[in-house]
């Protein structure tokens, strides 16, 4: 049973009225279940596979996303190895409904300003189609790290990670995003029935606090925002002062903006927890080029951000020893998404360079940089061994000259997931893709009859 604090109660009760009996009743009923699937690699609209997904995992479109859908809990789908293999991304219904408003298009240039665990920026990169850019910004290094890892499961090859304040963004990237999403921390009223601990948390005066960090974070976005551009504002909460009177302020301050919609989602009323979206656009022309000056000061940084040692100076040695790998090891006619190599260490990754945008590893100089791009793989003395979010980033099995594929159910993949060596269907040599279904999973280095399993440690299970 959940206690919800007094205080709240009356909040909902004036802000409700007569519909406050039936959303209070709400807290009885248990929450819903959500999954995207990624349609880079599943159409989520028909096909065989899809209708596989919907008998194992019982699955329900979510009205409001066209990618989402409702999933019996008691099927774990986050356990089954689909998930591993960045088929489809858990995410709780109504948060899907963010970034459909914002209406993100193959070629745009994005911002998600405050992004993990991945939810929204894994739908952005969806909705882009491998095309344009994705800047994914989350400052707490912990939660960063977990962003980058939902990014490189999912397969996106455009996207940029990074944990930065959005001070440092603002001063970094002033009029260049022509969609922005802003999903603010928040008191979290709306994930209550979610997670209890919230309700321990939350306070007016923890109301009133976030409310002035929302509106911190704002005004830093529309430093950010092209001409033209359109900021989605978003927070997990029913708080008319984290919301709508946010929203009125931000209005005052820059008459510039102008309000497109508002939506709220209500667990009385939708099946999701709550959750509202904010709309606004920046007036201007929206083919003015990325960077351009229209009057707005971007907020100075206090403190640099430590310099990344290597970006900025591809590796023309590390390219070609990865060339060697891609000629043994991937299929004829495979190409690269066009970009830059750089180097973290021996880290090699791919810096996105989408055609007409003024972008380049000069921009990251200064800013902690964890994904800078496709990360290709690492580079050793005389080879370069692939890495596992190029895997992830292949398409199927037909990008690799050697593949393994594993059936679902009968306890190959698990295997595979937990690091142990698997076995080829013939005696062969070199770098084997391994696939569930048919889907990427990983790699494997086959000898003869055996697979040395190269699963990554850290996610084994």
């Amino acid at each position: 049973m959940i206690r919800l604090p007094e205080a709240y109660i009356q909040q909902m009760q004036m802000q409700l009225q007569e519909s406050a009996e039936a959303f209070l009743r709400s807290y009885e009923q248990p929450r819903a279940q959500g999954l995207r699937v990624n349609p880079a690699k599943i159409d989520p609209k028909s096909g065989s596979f899809l209708e596989r997904l919907r008998d194992t995992f019982g699955l329900e479109p979510v009205p409001w996303c066209g990618t989402g859908f409702y999933y019996r809990e008691e099927t774990k789908p986050g356990k089954h190895p689909y998930h591993a293999a960045g088929l489809y991304y858990i995410q709780e219904p109504s948060a899907m409904s963010a970034v459909e408003l914002l209406d993100p298009q193959p070629g745009d240039v994005v911002l998600d300003l405050a992004a993990a665990p991945g939810g929204k920026s894994t739908h952005i990169a969806g909705k882009l189609a491998g095309q344009g850019l994705l800047i994914s910004n989350e400052i707490h290094p912990v939660r960063a790290k977990s962003l980058s890892e939902n990014i490189e499961r999912m397969g996106v090859t455009n996207a940029v990670v990074v944990s930065a304040t959005p001070q440092q963004l603002a001063e970094r990237f002033p009029r260049f995003f022509d969609k922005i999403m802003v999903d603010a921390p928040c008191s979290g009223e709306g994930m209550f029935r979610k997670d209890p601990e919230a309700i321990a948390e939350w306070s007016p005066a923890h109301v009133e606090m976030c409310a002035a960090r929302q509106l911190d974070i704002l005004q830093s976005a529309v430093a950010m925002l092209k001409p033209g551009g359109r900021l989605a504002y978003s927070t997990c909460t029913f708080n008319v002062q984290e919301n709508e009177r946010t929203v009125d302020e931000l209005l005052r301050q820059y008459p510039q903006l102008r309000l497109e919609r508002t939506e709220r989602i209500w667990p009385h009323l939708h099946r999701g927890e709550g959750h509202f979206v904010a709309v606004l656009q920046l007036e201007g022309t929206p083919d003015e080029p990325h960077g351009a000056v229209t009057g707005f000061a971007a907020p100075r940084t206090r403190q640099a951000g430590k310099a990344k040692r290597g970006i900025g100076r591809p590796e023309e040695a590390a390219m070609q020893l990865f060339q060697r790998f891609a000629e043994e090891a991937l299929a004829a006619g495979f190409e690269l998404p066009p970009g830059e190599p750089v180097l973290f260490g021996e880290q090699l990754y791919l810096l996105p360079a989408p055609a007409g945008i003024p972008f380049g590893s000069a921009m990251l100089q200064g800013l902690k940089t964890l994904r800078p791009g496709l990360h290709l793989a690492e580079v050793k003395k005389d080879r370069a061994e692939p890495a596992h979010a190029l895997a992830l980033a292949l398409t199927d099995a037909a990008q690799a000259r050697l593949a393994v594929n594993l059936a679902e159910g009968n306890g190959e993949a698990e295997r595979y997931l937990r690091g142990e060596t698997i076995d080829g269907p013939e005696a062969r040599s070199g770098w084997t893709l391994i696939t569930i279904d048919g889907f990427p999973l990983g790699w494997g280095k086959q000898s003869g009859t055996q697979v040395k399993n190269h699963y990554p440690k850290g996610l084994r299970r």
